[in-house]
């Protein structure tokens, strides 16, 4: 059967389970750090209308305009905010919504609508602790725990992240090599039988 021309191309598959794996490690993150941008700017819902929109995808409902729009209105709200960590805050719930449309392309760019947040949330502990580096690692390593086969097994299907020009892109960066190591230190590769298996697992927890 001939593709249709309007579809976008993809260089692997990407199921809707996979997807809302990808979502619900972005919001994990996202949530944590929600409460920084909400005391500085307490009247904009729209970074909390952001992980509403990504929890509903998780939680079963199909992907849909929500998941979009608030995404980027929480984008915009991050481009207010009136410090880095408001805007790092803003931007991971945008992140989180945006997740669902996690595009099978084979570019390292889409690596930061997987770890992005969690980048983000290590960078806003990093300035609340008076940028302490330490603290950024010990986020970073929590992040790291955080993971799943199937998390890790879907940032596999993307190229290697550079290092980044900036400071989440370097903590990112950071995170993405030590998820691929965590990987190459277990068994070589899963069969489509045990990745089958752990999307049931995750499903259920």
């Amino acid at each position: 059967m001939a593709k249709s021309t309007h579809t976008v191309p993809r260089d692997f598959d990407l199921t809707m389970d996979e997807l809302r794996v990808v979502a619900r490690y972005v919001v994990w993150h996202a949530e944590d750090v929600l409460s920084v941008f909400e005391q500085d700017v307490p009247d904009d819902p729209r970074p909390r209308a952001a992980i509403d929109a990504a929890w509903a995808f998780i939680n079963g409902a199909s992907r849909s305009k929500s998941q979009r729009v608030t995404s980027l209105e929480a984008h915009r709200a991050a481009r207010s905010a009136p410090s880095e960590a408001a805007r790092l805050a803003a931007r991971s719930a945008g992140d989180a919504a945006s997740a669902a449309y996690l595009h099978p392309i084979a570019q390292a760019s889409q690596v930061g609508h997987i770890l992005r947040a969690a980048a983000s949330a290590a960078r806003i502990g990093e300035i609340k602790a008076g940028g302490d580096p330490a603290i950024a690692d010990a986020l970073l390593e929590r992040s790291r725990r955080r993971a799943t086969p199937v998390l890790i097994d879907v940032l596999r299907r993307y190229p290697p992240l550079t290092s980044g020009s900036n400071h989440v892109a370097r903590l990112m960066s950071t995170l993405a090599h030590s998820l691929r190591q965590t990987a190459d230190r277990s068994a070589a590769g899963h069969t489509a039988g045990s990745r089958a298996n752990a999307l049931r697992r995750e499903r259920k927890s």
